[in-house]
């Protein structure tokens, strides 16, 4: 659909579907069992904030809860990351992360998963 705003500059703009389903500014989390990558796909076409979690690798745990555990997308990581979004646009204190991170017993200060 950009496409067709870029070459028609006097139409009116046409909006995208992710854009449709997807506008507005209220900070978006999406979190994916598989990497990355794909749903960041759409990240440029979307004007809130955007966090994406997923896997990005295989082989680490026995189950779909422990791999999503370790890879940080489970469901403890996405109110994390999500209260971490509305913290960044001043919705919620910065202490009701920190309230989270410690009501979930979540590791602060280990590298990321992909690194590790």
């Amino acid at each position: 659909m950009e496409r067709t705003n870029r070459l028609s500059p006097l139409s009116t703009p046409v909006e995208s579907h992710v854009v449709q389903c997807l506008g507005g500014k209220v900070p978006i989390v999406a979190a994916s069992d598989y990497v990355r990558a794909y749903p960041q796909l759409i990240g440029s076409y979307i004007e809130a904030p955007y966090t994406v979690l997923g896997t990005d690798g295989f082989g680490r745990s026995d189950t779909r809860a422990a791999l999503r555990s370790f890879f940080e997308v489970d469901r403890k990581q996405i109110v994390v990351a999500a209260l971490s979004a509305l913290a960044k646009l001043g919705q919620v204190a910065r202490e009701q992360v920190a309230e989270a991170i410690a009501s979930y017993e979540l590791p602060t200060g280990v590298a990321s998963p992909w690194s590790r």
